[in-house]
């Protein structure tokens, strides 16, 4: 029973349904919806779902990605149905983040490395799209999914910039352009996990014990 009720808090599931079938599938957070038949689908932006599981001092947050759009037509950030990402809720606290505001996402591409490595999870707070220059930020730009260090420019422009210059010089966009290429806010970074994707080359064959 005890092994069941790990496996339940590691799938951010209650243990009865996991042993079941019956009752919520998902823990009810403090300020949780309840569930309903379209959250089993894919939901645009800025939909926000965490739940804090009463047994532990974990965050279950939604995980959002780039998928193809449902008419085919390019991509969209959505979330990923039943595909949640478990953080402490005292890294929430430190950051002064609330958990119904935080929203997980991946890093795509090579773009901000060394700072962030590709395939890195990154957790953003969605109530914070006011830009504070340098902070690193999620954008939504036509349906791509982006992560840059930005700056306000004058007349309501923008500047992103890589972490990886020699690749990615920086971008500046006047008011207009924002709105012709859809480029949008999502929220401030606040966390992303740290991947060493280098496996090193062991120089000379290991003897079997």
């Amino acid at each position: 029973m005890a092994r069941l009720d790990e496996i339940a808090e590691l799938l951010c599931v209650n243990s009865r349904w996991l042993r079941t079938g019956e009752g919520l599938k998902h823990p009810k957070g403090p300020s949780a919806p309840e569930p309903t038949r379209a959250s089993a689908e894919a939901q645009p932006m800025p939909l926000k779902s965490a739940n804090v599981s009463p047994d532990t001092s974990d965050v279950c947050i939604a995980f959002y990605n780039e998928v193809l759009a449902p008419d085919g037509t390019g991509t969209r950030v959505m979330e990923i149905p039943n595909h949640h990402v478990r953080l402490d809720h005292s890294i929430l606290q430190a950051a002064e983040v609330s958990p119904e505001h935080a929203v997980c996402v991946p890093m795509i591409g090579n773009s901000m490395t060394h700072k962030i490595q590709s395939g890195s999870t990154l957790a953003i707070d969605t109530s914070l799209t006011h830009i504070v220059d340098g902070e690193i930020y999620a954008l939504e730009q036509d349906g791509m999914l982006r992560i840059k260090y930005a700056y306000r420019l004058p007349g309501d422009g923008l500047r992103l910039r890589s972490h990886n210059l020699s690749e990615y010089p920086d971008e500046s966009y006047s008011a207009e352009q924002i709105q012709a290429l859809n480029i949008r806010i999502l929220g401030w970074v606040f966390w992303w996990s740290t991947l060493n994707t280098r496996r090193p080359a062991v120089p000379y064959p290991l003897e079997d014990n």
